[in-house]
């Protein structure tokens, strides 16, 4: 968990000339030659957008979801009204269905709503809910005989298909006659992208509705045989979303490279829009049960950023929990350590820094003081103080063991921070690995953290920054609740093990 409290670059983006500041630089850092890779070209510095809603009726916010799942429920209720089970352990089969639907993505939203794809599926659910309902009610008197559990689990599966059939043909029959309709962007103005725009306008089966194109170098040839029109530029398209209430974004690539889409779609992730990827070499591609796919041309869609996840409102429910459940808990710790600081270095036992969070906005991170910095600017502008001449052992073993960032518990407590995210950096540093580090400023996509997946895998102190924004930005991509789990478990050896900074 244990931070720098200031900061030398030299080690990743050549800015050598730092080292040799007697300000900015620790003892051993002082006496480095000036020698080492030149400065690598500046990197794109990354605007991120301020989060955006769409303003889309509450009916169609969820998708199809919400409305299969009742209609599952529906079926069970039809089913249960039918055969008229005698033990009420039969509801068991529901939970069943509804997991295995959910884990399987039968409730997912798709462009291609197919009875026959999800056969395989819900006949899977069937047989595992029947076993299982048999495993409970062995153990329970006064069940009904085989016969009738055989009975209302087929009458359950008719069921389920004949309410699905349904769904999926009012769905369609919406789709078509422009009731259910999604405001739909194609990246890419190339020969995919506009094939992609006409089959959209010709089957509306699939509820897109291309109102126009994102591309920097539209086709020259012939614009107006473009079947809608190029709104802006790659880098505009967030004010492109937010312009022309966009629901859906298909990527076509067109002339854009992947880093610089990469880093565009990052931008947008705080906004509300469904993202689907048109796959390189999509002739070859094997689509899967999670592709879906425009008249021969699959898509895969994005995974939705971590914002739009229901575990999101979770992690916080966690963090106010923990934080103020470890305040309380570590009190006699927090004091003795307190006591240890005043003694060692006088009056003032906290450490108060800016830091920058998440979507770039600073806030004050507390730690304990493990020795006085000369100013301001020496605490801002300091990368590291591990082998400071002027750290006492108290000041030492502080750092070692990452108490002093027990403090920032408050920090968490207040949602300045959360537990896991990545670790954030002060202002000044900020600045400067933005305009050499690619995709840095993506990893204030989310809230900053007590320890992060950089950390965890040993990134702190005096350690590549390219490489922890790599970590970081692969954390907010891939993020769940388990892998804030592992992060923690891991955290908790190295601090076991003395590995601060």
């Amino acid at each position: 968990m244990a931070e720098h409290m200031g900061e030398n670059p030299a080690r990743d983006v050549g800015l050598l000339s730092q080292v040799n500041d007697p300000v900015t630089a620790h003892p051993e850092e002082r006496a480095r030659p000036d020698t080492g890779p030149p400065p690598r070209p500046a990197a794109r510095r990354l605007e991120l957008e301020q989060p955006w809603r769409n303003p889309e009726p509450w009916w169609l916010r969820g998708g199809v979801r919400p409305y299969l799942l009742l209609g599952d429920v529906i079926a069970f209720v039809v089913a249960t009204a039918i055969t008229a089970p005698a033990n009420p352990i039969h509801v068991i089969v529901l939970l069943v269905y509804v997991l295995v639907f959910y884990v399987v993505g039968l409730y997912r939203s798709r462009l291609n709503l197919s009875l026959l794809d999800d056969l395989p599926y819900i006949l899977g659910a069937s047989v595992v809910g029947f076993a299982l309902k048999l495993a409970f009610i062995a153990l329970l008197p006064h069940v009904d005989p085989p016969p009738r559990q055989v009975l209302h689990a087929l009458v359950l599966l008719v069921a389920v298909l004949v309410v699905r059939w349904i769904a999926y043909t009012v769905v369609r029959r919406a789709r078509c006659r422009g009731k259910v309709r999604h405001r739909t962007l194609i990246v890419g103005a190339g020969a995919v992208g506009v094939r992609l725009a006409n089959t959209l306008k010709e089957r509306r089966t699939y509820g897109l509705d291309p109102v126009g194109f994102v591309d920097s170098d539209p086709p020259a040839d012939d614009p107006p045989l473009l079947p809608a029109p190029v709104l802006g530029r790659y880098e505009e398209l967030g004010q492109v979303i937010r312009r022309h209430e966009i629901r859906d974004v298909i990527v076509a690539f067109g002339g854009a490279d992947e880093d610089e889409l990469v880093d565009i779609l990052r931008t947008c992730d705080r906004l509300d829009v469904e993202v689907f990827l048109v796959p390189r070499l999509f002739e070859l591609h094997n689509a899967n049960r999670y592709t879906d796919e425009v008249w021969g041309i699959p898509l895969v869609r994005v995974r939705r950023a971590v914002f739009r996840s229901p575990w999101w409102k979770v992690k916080r429910l966690v963090d106010v929990v923990v934080s103020g459940l470890a305040l309380l808990a570590l009190s006699p710790v927090l004091a003795v350590v307190a006591l240890a600081v005043r003694w060692e270095g006088g009056p003032n036992i906290l450490f108060r820094q800016h830091r920058v969070g998440i979507d770039g906005r600073p806030f004050e991170v507390l730690k304990f003081r493990s020795l006085k910095p000369v100013d301001e600017a020496e605490s801002q502008t300091n990368w590291n103080i591990k082998h400071d001449d002027r750290l006492g052992p108290v000041g030492r073993f502080i750092r070692a063991s990452s108490l002093d960032e027990l403090p920032q518990l408050w920090n968490i407590l207040r949602g300045d921070m959360s537990l896991v995210g990545p670790r954030p950096e002060r202002p000044h540093f900020v600045e400067q690995f933005s305009d050499y580090i690619p995709r840095y400023t993506a990893r204030h996509r989310v809230p900053a953290g007590l320890t992060g997946w950089s950390q965890a895998h040993g990134l702190r102190g005096d350690t590549s920054i390219e490489e922890r924004a790599r970590f970081d930005n692969y954390y907010i991509e891939n993020w769940s609740p388990w892998l804030d789990m592992k992060i923690i478990v891991k955290t908790v050896g190295q601090v076991v093990r003395r590995q601060g900074g």
